[in-house]
């Protein structure tokens, strides 16, 4: 009987072999039927009639010649359609499906030509089973082998998409600058993915750095676009143009919903948006547009575009573009961020810092800030040029630890404090006793998690009527001193050196370096030494002399020797500054840089005149007269009158209830200063004399008579000073 069905089914094959190609036709209209969207390329269809065929053919082969189906290899065609279905992302329960639905239906048609070559009931049902044994066993045998291709190509493709991956997260966020993120994007998205990229951000991110819901027509800017020709194609918008998209586009969807889409394209019929002007040159055929989207808001729009590229854009690589696009949203916002703050406190730091040079005659200045240009961000330091009295300026540079709004913010508050405490004239050590309290307040104020404040302050203070300078340091480094006179604080051979060049030597006094503030209970020691006129006087912060290619000892001989170059060529402050900055700084400093250089004067002798007082009440008429004659030789004598008032009760009080000695200093210079010093170090208070009291009414004459008016202390006493603006 087994004969008998053998030799039936061959001669049953061998009949409706010339039929293949008509039953081939037949299984995949009942194929489209159930699946049609898998048909939908022509080139899938195509395959899949052919593989049909040959799936026909070899089933058919396998009956008419008794063939063991079990060792029969799927047809290539059945094997390249697998490949196929793979790259296209059609699942593989799809792709079995298809099997199942073919091997049915090829199965259908058999039995009913069994019936119809005999009438032997018993063969046919024999026959029958035959043909179902076959089938499945043919349908297990390729089907293994095509699902075999099938996850090759897969598995290749999962490693493309790590791969792609992968370069986006080493290639795409390498610095925080938001057009250089969406440049690499664009390469990205370039590279083995797409033909073509292109990258619009929202303008209202780039210009204020705000994130704001997109609006019915948001105004976006191209950042970048790039293709695998050479040179992008001709698109209707360029790079750095901003642009609307229609309302009604799917780009606009895009932007106001947050949701990717995958559209496929024809060249022919390519949207506005996307087609090039003039006639078609590229067969533009898929699109992926996908939402930059972070931390909740819609930052702009990616697309990339297949046009060289036969292989359509999937479901993955919607997913993988979905992925990468997400990545490079989050560095964008990252970048905008980083922008925006690191714009803020700059703005904030720029405007808490002197806005213009300030007037008073002591110093020739001029001051560098710049920012670093590090990711770290903007940092706290500071100068600042404050006149005080008695013809005398204050030099300020500090440096607050830490970076960004809370470090230019302190710094502010800072740089005010060290302005009122220089307006109470106190003496360098004790103002920065006195900030450093300040600073330990902050600390008390603030949340820990902000971390601890902490600064470093060097604060200088030159009185160009006796050249001397008088410095203290809280954690900073010294300043750089040189000057056009080999006595410029230089010490030992390297005076005698300068001395036999004639050339100006600079040094780093020897100044005694106090705790940081903040640290609260240690104490600050005042240097003083003299400087001759025309002396540089460099005050910096650690960003000027810290390099990753020299120590800082190398930096500290390489600023001394560009000061003493400079002092030598009589160049001015602000050539100096320059000269300094280029010789001690990269392109792109890692650190922010404060710098203040100063070029002293000193006040022409004949605009100071000196007298020593004894500790008697008489003294006081010769006090006035001293006075008189004084501003007469300097042509002062309309000023005479209120002079000698301010005079008689300053020296008044200072013989009255101070100690001896007992000086009197005029000053001429942008106003003329009347000081009276005395050994005593009580302050005086004004006082508001009642109608029948004696006393009580000095101090408010001076106050009326002066423009200014104050005191300050000294170690062995206190100096009552006035002020009167020159006619």
């Amino acid at each position: 009987m087994e004969k008998d069905v053998s030799a039936f089914l061959g001669r049953l094959a061998h009949d409706l072999r010339p039929r293949s190609d008509q039953w081939a036709g037949l299984l995949m209209e009942q194929m489209r039927g159930e699946l049609p969207e898998l048909w939908q390329r022509a080139d899938l269809a195509q395959r899949a009639l052919s593989e049909t065929a040959d799936h026909v053919t070899a089933v058919l082969d396998a009956l008419e010649h008794s063939r063991d189906v079990t060792e029969a290899e799927a047809p290539p065609a059945a094997l390249e359609l697998a490949r196929g279905f793979a790259e296209a992302g059609v699942p593989l329960s799809t792709l079995l499906r298809t099997y199942r639905l073919g091997h049915v239906g090829l199965l259908q048609l058999l039995q009913d030509e069994v019936t119809r070559f005999t009438d032997d009931q018993r063969l046919a049902n024999v026959a029958t089973l035959q043909l179902i044994k076959t089938g499945f066993a043919y349908v297990d045998q390729s089907s293994e082998q095509v699902v075999a291709t099938y996850q090759e190509v897969r598995d290749r493709r999962v490693q493309r998409r790590l791969l792609i991956t992968n370069e986006a997260s080493r290639r795409i966020g390498t610095t925080l600058d938001t057009v250089r993120t969406a440049e690499e994007l664009a390469e990205v998205g370039t590279d083995g993915f797409a033909d073509l990229a292109t990258i619009d951000i929202l303008d209202s991110v780039l210009q204020d750095g705000e994130q704001r819901p997109p609006a019915d027509a948001p105004v976006l800017r191209r950042v970048a676009q790039r293709s695998v020709l050479d040179g992008c194609p001709d698109s209707p918008v360029a790079t750095d143009e901003r642009h609307v998209y229609a309302p009604d586009s799917v780009p606009a969807e895009v932007l106001a919903t947050g949701q990717p889409v995958l559209l496929p394209v024809t060249s022919s019929d390519a949207p506005p948006w996307l087609a090039s002007p003039g006639p078609p040159r590229f067969g533009y055929h898929s699109v992926l547009l996908l939402p930059l989207y972070a931390r909740g808001t819609t930052l702009g729009l990616a697309q990339f575009v297949r046009h060289r590229t036969p292989t359509p854009f999937d479901d993955d690589d919607l997913l993988l573009a979905q992925d990468i696009a997400a990545r490079a949203a989050l560095y964008i916002d990252n970048a905008r961020r980083y922008t925006h703050e690191r714009t803020t406190a700059l703005t904030l730091q720029r405007s808490l810092l002197p806005q213009r040079p300030v007037e008073q005659s002591a110093v020739d200045t001029a001051a560098r800030y710049l920012p670093s240009a590090s990711r770290a961000g903007v940092g706290g330091d500071w100068y600042d040029v404050i006149p005080l009295s008695g013809g005398r300026v204050a030099l300020v540079v500090g440096d607050v630890v830490g970076r960004g709004l809370r470090a230019a913010a302190t710094m502010g508050r800072l740089r005010t404090a060290v302005r009122a405490f220089a307006d109470i004239d106190l003496m360098p050590d004790e103002l920065l006793t006195h900030l450093d309290d300040v600073v330990i307040r902050l600390q008390r104020e603030e949340s820990r998690e902000d971390g601890e404040t902490s600064a470093t302050c060097l604060y200088a203070i030159y009185d160009p009527a006796t050249r001397l300078c008088s410095l203290a340091s809280a954690g900073h480094v010294p300043p750089a001193v040189a000057s056009s006179s080999a006595d410029a604080g230089a010490t030992g051979a390297d005076t005698a050196e300068a001395q036999k060049a004639g050339t100006a030597p600079a040094d780093l006094p020897a100044l005694p370096i106090g705790p940081p503030l903040g640290l609260g209970g240690l104490p600050f020691e005042t240097v003083q030494w003299e400087l001759p006129e025309g002396s540089l006087l460099a005050l910096y912060t650690d960003g000027l002399v810290q390099s990753r290619t020299r120590d800082l000892d190398a930096s500290l001989t390489l600023l001394g020797d560009t000061l003493a170059r400079a002092s030598r060529s009589s160049a001015s402050p602000d050539e100096v500054c320059e000269r300094l900055l280029a010789t001690m700084l990269p392109a792109r400093p890692s650190d922010d840089v404060a710098l203040l250089v100063a070029r002293t004067r000193a006040l022409d002798p004949g605009h100071v005149a000196t007298l020593d007082l004894p500790s008697d009440p008489a003294a006081v008429s010769g006090a006035r007269r001293f006075a008189a004659d004084t501003l007469g030789s300097w042509g002062l004598d309309e000023l005479s009158f209120t002079t000698e008032l301010i005079v008689s009760e300053l020296v008044t009080n200072a013989i009255r209830y101070g100690k001896p000695p007992v000086h009197l200093r005029l000053i001429l210079d942008a106003a003329l200063t009347c000081e009276v010093f005395d050994a005593n170090s009580t302050a005086p208070h004004m006082r508001r004399a009642r109608t029948f009291d004696e006393g009580g009414r000095g101090l408010l004459l001076v106050a009326q008579c002066a423009e200014r008016w104050g005191t300050r202390h000294g170690r062995e006493g206190k100096t009552i000073w006035a002020e009167q603006a020159l006619p």
